[in-house]
């Protein structure tokens, strides 16, 4: 049982380590998509999806969890943009609260507007999982290009965050979506 054990701490730590190394970085490819999705939670990931918006990389933005309190003209100006650019090509998701209702909320959106492609804008550490998550509930078909903010996370946290990357793909492999 020891064995097991020790196996399987050692299989976890490896795998860490490889996510860590592995974690993506700024979608600078120049990928021209439908859509841009950002995942709220962090910060830099409006600014981001804002600046993608601005240089032409996608028709629309939808920027998902994001508070019923908030207005799109407050948003706008936390993101130094006009208020004119949130009223013709930004969307506010509300109805996300965590990752997958992230997914759930950006598959419906990006159903609803037939896109074939989009660009995920989150942070560099909890990519992964939402792509996972946001795999799992489009299309084949559907492009997505991560485009990962970076930013630095305690390692407790970054442990975390594996933890429910591995536990969700597992989850996803058995059909428990």
């Amino acid at each position: 049982m020891v064995r097991i054990v020790a196996a399987a701490v050692l299989i976890w730590v490896l795998g860490f380590a490889l996510w860590v190394v592995l974690l993506p970085e700024r979608g600078d490819d120049g990928i021209r998509t439908d859509g841009i999705v950002v995942m709220t939670g962090g910060p830099g990931r409006v600014d981001r999806g804002v600046d993608l918006l601005r240089a032409g990389r996608a028709k629309r933005l939808l920027v998902s969890g994001v508070a019923r309190t908030v207005r799109p003209h407050e948003l706008a100006l936390t993101v130094d943009a006009p208020p004119s650019l949130f009223q013709c090509c930004v969307d506010l998701g509300r109805e996300a609260v965590d990752t997958r209702s992230n997914a759930d909320e950006t598959a419906k959106w990006v159903k609803r507007r037939g896109y074939r492609s989009i660009r995920l804008v989150t942070s560099a550490w909890h990519m992964p999982r939402a792509r996972l998550e946001l795999s799992a509930r489009l299309d084949d078909d559907v492009l997505i290009v991560s485009d990962a903010v970076p930013g630095e996370r305690p390692p407790a946290a970054m442990s975390r965050e594996y933890t429910k990357y591995v536990l969700r793909l597992l989850a996803v492999w058995l059909g428990i979506v």
